[in-house]
């Protein structure tokens, strides 16, 4: 008999430890029925769920993009789009007439509007007479645009006057136009 209760124990030990290490399917969420309309006795909807609150966090500015390829500072950009008008003169002469003279106010005001850039002034000639003159009248021209950009409010440690002399013209012809194109100061930033 002691054997019999022992087999029979041991069944329902066996039996419970199987049932409890099966397998169960988890409960099934069902929705619960909406609350009661509490003193809404009247049929009167519910009344509307709160409105958010706005945020009022202030966004930020969109970054502000340069249209202008100069303020850039890259120097090949500049003197590839040079803004500075060039400075024409006449047959043997450094004389800044007034046509002259307006390149050179517009010129000053980029000088203005850009204060960290200096200049180099070229100091240009046609291809006649000898190296020499050419070379001293160059540095008379570049040095003629740098006083009356100093008038014109630059400041003088901005300027530096160069001659190139007939060295680099501009126009390759041998005629009248083509000099007149090579009598020039130009201003290349460096």
């Amino acid at each position: 008999m002691r054997q019999t209760q022992f087999a029979v124990i041991a069944i329902l030990v066996i039996g419970l430890g199987v049932g409890a290490c099966a397998k169960k399917n988890p409960p099934v969420a069902r929705p619960l029925p909406p609350p009661p309309n509490v003193g809404n006795t009247g049929g009167n909807p519910p009344p509307p769920p709160p409105t958010p609150v706005p945020d009022t966090t202030p966004i930020p500015p969109e970054p502000t993009i340069t249209e202008d390829p100069l303020a850039a500072g890259d120097l090949d950009i500049i003197n590839k789009n040079s803004p500075f008008q060039p400075v024409f003169f006449g047959v043997d002469s450094f004389e800044v007439d007034s046509t002259a003279q307006q390149a050179l106010t517009a010129n000053a005001g980029i000088l203005k509007k850009y204060p960290t850039w200096v200049i180099t002034l070229e100091g240009h000639c046609d291809e006649r007479g000898s190296a020499e003159y050419n070379l001293a009248l160059g540095q008379r021209r570049a040095e003629n645009v740098a006083r009356a950009l100093r008038a014109g409010g630059v400041k003088e440690d901005r300027l530096e006057a160069v001659s190139y002399g007939k060295e680099k013209p501009k126009a390759e012809g041998h005629d009248e136009k083509s000099w007149a194109e090579n009598r020039r100061s130009d201003m290349v930033y460096r």
